[in-house]
């Protein structure tokens, strides 16, 4: 059977780059101040909707993210790897989202596309780590929801097989579509770009971008509709400006520290022998530091 999947993604900080101006005075983030990537496990989730979509010919990849008009950047890199099309969600109004207000949002506008099957997403992003995003979604669109899954097995007659990785093992489960599943980490990484795919849409863009290009790229883009991205906002989603952006999100930042981690102590072996580096490690094993 072909599916309709939607891919949740985010286009997150590099959380490995984070200084003291990665927070804004009122305790959101300062997006400007980091380099954007594709969030690592929205990456393990697009391998999963790929790897149905190989399962089922015909199926067909949409990839939904919320942010400013630049996250079109992660639409183009899951175009890379075998998505079809993808959909900025994007306004002022929905900046300064939490999780619910984000969930909101997000489940607006999967309604908005209406014929879905299956919505998956990673587990949680690296510039919160709540992983509440995926759940709030499915509980607002009132579907069954798979979370901590590590491989989709199948989808036949309408259900879909998955194994979910918990902390003390893993479960074989079988839930019915429409289905938001959430993807661990642990899951198959994301294939690399296609080279030709990379060709076919290197020139996709959003109606923002569309604005700004010079008249032969406008009729190239205006000539191959797939070239052409979307940008919804809240009106376009229907979405009640009360349940969105920083109006809609109970959760605030009281205040914000930044720790930097200081050696108390250290120590210099003088020969850096084999008997001092053992040495060394059985005292570090001693006192916990490690092992």
């Amino acid at each position: 059977m072909s599916l309709n999947i939607v891919v949740l993604a985010k286009q997150v900080p590099d959380t490995r780059n984070v200084g003291k101006d990665a927070m804004k005075e009122d305790g959101t983030i300062n997006r400007a101040a980091l380099p954007a990537i594709f969030n690592p496990e929205d990456l393990n989730a697009l391998e999963q909707a790929l790897q149905l979509k190989d399962q089922n010919p015909g199926s067909r990849i949409t990839l939904l993210t919320m942010g400013p008009p630049r996250a079109s950047e992660i639409i183009r890199e899951g175009l890379y790897r075998g998505a079809d099309t993808g959909i900025v969600l994007t306004s002022r109004a929905f900046a300064g989202a939490d999780t619910l207000a984000t969930s909101y949002a997000i489940a607006a506008a999967v309604k908005h596309i209406k014929q879905f099957d299956i919505v998956i997403g990673g587990r949680q992003a690296i510039d919160g780590d709540t992983a509440q995003v995926g759940p709030q979604v499915a509980e607002k669109l009132g579907i069954p929801q798979v979370t901590y899954a590590e491989e989709i097995i199948k989808v036949e007659n309408g259900v879909a097989t998955i194994k979910r990785r918990l902390k003390n093992g893993v479960e074989t489960v079988e839930a019915p579509l429409p289905l938001v599943v959430t993807v661990n980490g642990s899951a198959a990484p994301c294939r690399p770009r296609n080279a030709r795919f990379v060709q076919k849409y290197k020139y996709a863009v959003t109606p923002s971008e569309k604005a700004n290009l010079g008249e032969d790229m406008l009729r190239l883009v205006d000539s191959r509709e797939y070239l052409n991205l979307y940008e919804w906002d809240e009106k376009v989603v229907e979405a009640d400006v009360e349940q969105i952006g920083l109006a809609g999100s109970p959760t605030k930042v009281k205040g914000i520290e930044n720790v930097v981690f200081t050696a108390k102590e250290s120590k210099v072996l003088d020969g850096g022998n084999d008997a001092e580096i053992e040495d060394l490690i059985k005292e570090l094993i001693t006192n916990h530091t490690i092992g």
